[in-house]
């Protein structure tokens, strides 16, 4: 894996991080509730879960790659038209405000919990089915790109995560307006679309 391809990795791993969702609302509402340092257990619960996601993901891509090249690489442009798909349906949101679960998750719960949210979100092994053959590339090793990618994807959702529960107080009010969930969902819309319009171009070449 080329350092060009897993700096645009990171980017997308950026982009689907800081989109709002089930972990970062978790993430909020277990800082609100018992403050920074708790609230990581319920992180820590989200990565364990993008973890066991992730090692999901590569073993399908994995047996697929080896079983058909031209399978592949037609997972890899309906994952990216799925990118745009995701985009254009973030443009189209009304905008209405997001709800924070307001119910406290006792203590010893909240790594469960964390790892109960992400589980519990078929979305996300999808999502992840669309957005991971975009950058692995065919003619080197797979498991230790898979490797990079799982340790990638999981230490940059921590950082965000841990992020969104450590300034749960002071970010609240501003994620749940109308006028901010319209230009988060431009925002993050369009550059959903941005990022399946770029997977396009190597799946061609």
């Amino acid at each position: 894996m080329s350092l060009q391809i897993w700096l645009a990795f990171v980017g997308a791993c950026l982009i689907i991080s800081f989109s709002p969702g089930p972990g970062c609302m978790a993430s909020v509402s277990a800082g609100l509730a018992h403050g920074w340092l708790q609230a990581l257990k319920l992180v820590a619960g989200l990565q364990l879960a993008l973890f066991l996601q992730m090692g999901l993901v590569a073993t399908g891509l994995g047996a697929l790659l080896v079983a058909s090249p031209s399978a592949f690489l037609t997972v890899k442009l309906v994952g990216a038209g799925y990118l745009i798909w995701l985009g254009f349906g973030l443009l189209r949101q009304s905008g209405q405000a997001l709800q924070v679960d307001e119910q406290s998750v006792p203590r010893e719960q909240l790594l469960w919990r964390g790892l109960l949210v992400n589980m519990s979100n078929p979305k996300a092994i999808v999502f992840m089915l669309a957005l991971v053959p975009q950058f692995i590339d065919e003619s080197r090793p797979q498991l230790l790109q898979f490797g990079i990618l799982t340790a990638t994807m999981v230490v940059i959702d921590f950082i965000v995560m841990g992020g969104y529960a450590g300034a749960a107080a002071h970010f609240r009010r501003w994620l749940a307006t109308p006028l901010a969930q319209r230009w988060s969902s431009r925002l993050f819309g369009s550059a959903f679309i941005l990022l399946g319009l770029l997977t396009l171009w190597p799946a061609r070449g």
